[in-house]
């Protein structure tokens, strides 16, 4: 199990198979809390500038072997949490993740290594406040990211693994096996399961009531534009006021 978060912040992530539309839903979060006046900090997947290249490159070349593939990720999440993740939820503000360790638990475990040796990799990591995981047939999701995509990249179709000579067929068989993981995490790490195939409004209003339930009575770090904006609009109305004095 990952340690509770200590911190004043609040941590949100979302998590689901490829096509599951978690990206879509923490990108309307990320407007509303801001909307609200909220101190937000967005951080994706796969982002840090640090492993970028060398990432690529790997890519690029076909060289990554599943352990090699799990440690560049779990160098990325590392360089991220310690420079991005932890300072904002000490500083108080809401972080929102699309992923978290727990794209490397079902990926990396997905490719055949060791769940337990994943874990560990990731256990300097907080267990988040609120996990959103994004249930999705396969093969809705199968068809949604075919159909949005014009070609399925090699280490993202699960081509590394042998599984077929086909991109679709080896994306589908490698999708299953994420799946399989993620639903055995559902309990272990307290997932609040969100029904992916609802519309997405209602998905975002069901969503925003669980965001609001660990929010409530809670007071992070305020936004300073929309504090500005409510000062600059408190004393326009005291000018106005003060006018018709």
């Amino acid at each position: 199990m990952l340690q509770k978060n200590p911190c004043k912040g609040k941590l949100i992530v979302v998590e689901g198979i490829d096509g599951s539309g978690k990206s879509t839903q923490i990108d309307l979060i990320y407007k509303w809390l801001v909307e609200r006046g909220k101190s937000v900090y967005f951080s994706e997947w796969n982002s840090s500038p640090v492993v970028k290249s060398t990432t690529r490159l790997g890519k690029k070349q076909k060289s990554f072997t599943p352990t090699t593939f799990s440690l560049i990720q779990a160098t990325d999440f590392a360089n991220r949490w310690e420079n991005q993740f932890l300072p904002m939820l000490k500083a108080g503000v809401i972080v929102l993740a699309d992923r978290y360790a727990f794209t490397g638990f079902a990926r990396d475990v997905a490719r055949g290594v060791d769940p337990s040796w994943v874990r560990n990799l990731y256990s300097f990591a907080y267990q988040p406040d609120l996990v959103l995981y994004f249930r999705v047939p396969l093969d809705d999701a199968i068809e949604r990211i075919t159909f949005g995509r014009a070609k399925l990249k090699y280490y993202e179709a699960g081509m590394d693994l042998g599984l077929s000579d086909n991109k679709v067929t080896s994306f589908r068989l490698f999708q299953s096996r994420i799946l399989e993981e993620y639903e055995k995490m559902v309990d272990e790490f307290s997932f609040e399961v969100i029904d992916a195939v609802q519309p997405v409004f209602q998905q975002q209003k069901h969503i925003r009531r669980l965001v609001s339930g660990i929010l409530r009575g809670w007071h992070g770090l305020p936004n300073p534009i929309q504090s500005a904006r409510e000062y600059s609009r408190m004393g326009t109305k005291s000018t106005e006021e003060s006018s018709h004095d």
